[in-house]
């Protein structure tokens, strides 16, 4: 498995400043999704878990999701307001994203293989989200994220 494997697009509802990547087979994690949330930490991880600091509160953001089979090129830095990485074990080699509110959603990505992997996260738009918090309209694609998964080692 070499280069760019799968890419897709999601549409994430933002609240509490946060969403996250949970292993599919969540029953048997020690630590559920908020608990423990951190938003000082824009990308933290916790076994078979990986949460995402968002800088607006309640919104929608414009998430790519990328499956590489080796380690993708660097991006370049100056298109990206934060950028962060961390360690992910899958068990199932699927990978459900969460919300404070609404738990887990129906959005799924599939690594296609279980076992380690990397997460590279990229956010743009922060300053722009974090203007609208007070917006009463909707606010969507303002926060734009591409995360990529490719396998640890």
């Amino acid at each position: 498995m070499a280069g760019l494997v799968q890419e897709q697009r999601l549409d994430v509802f933002v609240d509490s400043y946060a969403f996250a990547f949970v292993e599919s087979w969540d029953a048997e994690l020690p630590v559920e999704f908020p608990d423990a949330f951190n938003s000082d930490v824009f990308v933290n991880a916790f076994p078979g878990r990986v949460d995402v600091c968002s800088a607006g509160n309640t919104h929608t953001a414009a998430v790519t999701v990328q499956v590489w089979g080796e380690t993708p090129p660097a991006e370049d830095g100056s298109a990206w307001d934060a950028q962060g990485e961390a360690g992910f074990e899958s068990l199932s080699g699927d990978v459900a994203v969460w919300t404070p509110a609404l738990g887990r959603t129906d959005d799924l990505v599939e690594l296609g293989r279980k076992g380690p992997w990397r997460v590279r996260v990229h956010s743009a738009g922060r300053a722009a989200v974090a203007a609208l918090r007070e917006s009463e309209l909707p606010v969507v694609g303002v926060e734009r994220y591409l995360v990529q998964f490719f396998p640890a080692g």
